[in-house]
């Protein structure tokens, strides 16, 4: 059986992860409050970051940057507006 979570970023119970995607405390944070689903929109929104702004997680200046946007994505104000991003529709 699936391990469920009450999301909170789709603000509703869904499937949870299935282990701890990123180290440390933001990492449990993320394991105990968001599903599978809304991984998967951050990552494809992490994605989108790393493309626009050139970053590497090698870098730990760009690896802060993204962990300060995964805070911001799940447990803030919502995904950063991205400079000279325009949305396909």
């Amino acid at each position: 059986m699936s391990r469920m979570v009450n999301c909170v970023l789709l603000k509703k119970e869904a499937e949870g992860l299935t282990r701890v995607p990123y180290p440390g405390d933001l990492g449990k944070r993320v394991f105990e409050n968001v599903s599978q689903e809304a991984w998967t929109q951050w990552v494809s929104h992490q994605t989108i970051l790393m493309n626009e702004y050139r970053l590497s997680p090698i870098n730990p200046k760009d690896r802060k940057f993204l962990e300060e946007e995964m805070d911001k994505f799940f447990f803030g104000d919502g995904p950063s507006a991205i400079d000279n991003l325009t949305p396909q529709g």
